[in-house]
């Protein structure tokens, strides 16, 4: 992570732009830097980009300013040539809703005015996300149960992933997620029945509070996993 994440943003973007010239239609900032809760010592800043065309030619002259990009730590940019993001609704749903919901355009214009995601869609990604975050759950936790330290950044991380599911489940409920983990979290316990309070050491850490780390074998991450067992059921129930 950079000193000064958001100006190496608008370089990185200035980059781009010469490089790729007439040939870029948007570069899109997503995710917690467009949600208003970006930490510069945990968040990533997620770039969507979207290019007239994609082919080696094209993406060439984009080398230099990705290679630099990742080095400093930030995940590479999301690119789709402009049909490839249109046709892309059905396949990453979850995403795209997130991206219109909260964005930024650094370059060109937005690409959301014509997309339209389908409940279907939505509802299936969501399944097929929760479940994967589930399984990689239960293996980490048997792995670091006995180690309050892995414990902690376990239940912490897990708690950010999970977050994009809280967001799909409460629009599946036909809702506006809202935009504070708190209040996302309280929305979407509510929507599948779940006990709000096995996340509160998750949410207090999430946001900077000063709370004790785990022990071993701490009944707040067992707690913590029957929720999101509760959570994925609730899922698998919908129709």
């Amino acid at each position: 992570m950079t000193r000064d994440p958001l100006k190496e943003l608008e370089r990185f973007a200035e980059e781009v732009s010469r490089a790729s010239g007439d040939n870029l239609v948007s570069l899109i900032l997503y995710g917690s830097a467009a949600r208003g809760d970006f930490d510069p010592e945990r968040s990533d800043l997620n770039l969507l980009m979207i290019l007239r065309e994609v082919t080696p030619a094209t993406l060439r002259p984009l080398g230099d300013a990705v290679r630099n990009w990742v080095r400093r730590g930030q995940p590479p940019p999301w690119i789709f040539s402009e049909a490839g993001f249109r046709a892309s609704a059905d396949v990453f749903p979850m995403e795209i809703e997130d991206m219109k919901e909260a964005h930024r355009v650094l370059r060109g214009s937005s690409p959301f005015g014509d997309i339209k995601v389908e409940r279907t869609h939505l509802r299936a990604q969501l399944e097929r996300e929760a479940r994967q975050k589930l399984l990689q759950l239960r293996a980490h936790y048997a792995a670091t149960e006995a180690d309050g330290k892995a414990l902690s950044r376990l239940v912490e991380s897990s708690f950010r992933s999970f977050l994009v599911v809280f967001r799909a489940l409460v629009r599946v409920a036909g809702e506006a997620p809202p935009r504070t983990p708190e209040a996302l979290v309280q929305s979407a316990s509510a929507i599948a029945g779940l006990d709000l309070e096995a996340f509160r050491w998750a949410l207090d850490r999430n946001a900077g509070k000063k709370v004790a780390p785990l022990g071993p074998y701490d009944p707040i991450a067992a707690r913590y996993l029957e929720a999101i067992e509760r959570l994925v059921l609730h899922i698998d129930s919908l129709a």
